[in-house]
């Protein structure tokens, strides 16, 4: 059973009890992030991304999908977080990731992204940054 309670008292520690969805507060998150995770962190997708939906859930055309994969992050694919935008962008950071498979590089907002379980301190950090992006 996920404890709550832990997760609330961690994002109160990295930007206190204004939770709101401030660029304040994504400063905040930023620096704690950057003093607390060793880079670069294996990441995935948390599920697909927009742009995929039609493609799987609307029944789209498979081969034009697997065409724009090669060119477009997917949920399917691995991800090393190399570094985060300086600068934040519609009420989320941006990451900086390099796939595995064909090392291109893509900007990813990180409330998309989860660590993989192999950093435990990674994943929880990302786990709570998602969890204020989306609930706060």
């Amino acid at each position: 059973m996920h404890d709550f309670d832990n997760d609330e008292k961690r994002i109160d520690a990295v930007i206190g009890s204004n939770t709101e969805k401030s660029t304040k507060n994504l400063l905040k998150w930023q620096k704690y992030f950057i003093l607390n995770v060793v880079l670069p962190l294996r990441v995935s997708a948390i599920e697909d991304f927009p742009w995929e939906e039609p493609y799987i859930f609307g029944g789209w055309d498979k081969k034009k999908y697997e065409k724009l994969k090669k060119e477009r992050p997917s949920y399917t694919d691995q991800f090393d977080l190399i570094d985060l935008m300086e600068e934040p962008l519609d009420e989320d950071l941006i990451a900086i990731v390099k796939r595995i498979s064909d090392r291109k590089i893509f900007h990813i907002e990180l409330s998309w992204l989860e660590a993989s379980e192999d950093s435990e301190k990674g994943y929880t950090i990302l786990s709570d940054y998602s969890t204020w992006h989306c609930n706060y």
